[in-house]
């Protein structure tokens, strides 16, 4: 599993990515695969991303970095229901933390989620991030994750 990583998303491997699929009732925790390139393509703050282990596509993640306060985001992430149970999800996690906080220079990460995602919210308060008590636009918990050095 070390061999977890991330590359664009292109020609290359878009149709494998949006092949990604989710258990049944989780498709109601996270937009899909489709709506997040459209919305990384109509704003060009998100960075998609497809999460490899060895050469194979697990996962979908996108991430971004908003207005002069730098609000960072990993605002989607999914490992395709094969792999689930794993430990990826908690290892692209990881990685995606070290990769934001490097390339926009930021300490702080933020992330919301659907309040009925139990499995979510546990993994994420395992990672680090907690719970800030406050909700997104769309009424998802909002949580922040500090690097600490």
């Amino acid at each position: 599993m070390s061999n977890l990583y991330f590359r664009d998303i292109d020609k290359t491997n878009v149709c494998i990515v949006k092949n990604i699929k989710l258990k049944p009732g989780q498709d109601k925790f996270i937009e899909s695969i489709e709506k997040c390139l459209e919305e990384a393509k109509a704003h060009h703050e998100w960075h998609p991303v497809a999460i490899y282990s060895d050469e194979e596509i697990i996962g979908f993640a996108m991430y971004g970095s908003f207005g002069s306060n730098k609000d960072t985001w990993i605002d989607r992430i999914m490992i395709d229901q094969n792999f689930q149970g794993k430990g990826f999800g908690k290892i692209a996690m990881t990685k995606l933390i070290d990769i934001v906080s490097k390339e926009y220079g930021v300490n702080v990460i933020y992330l919301s989620i659907i309040e009925e995602n139990k499995i979510a919210h546990r993994l994420y308060e395992s990672i680090g991030f907690e719970l800030t008590n406050e909700r997104d636009p769309n009424g998802e918990l909002i949580f922040k994750y500090t690097r600490k050095f």
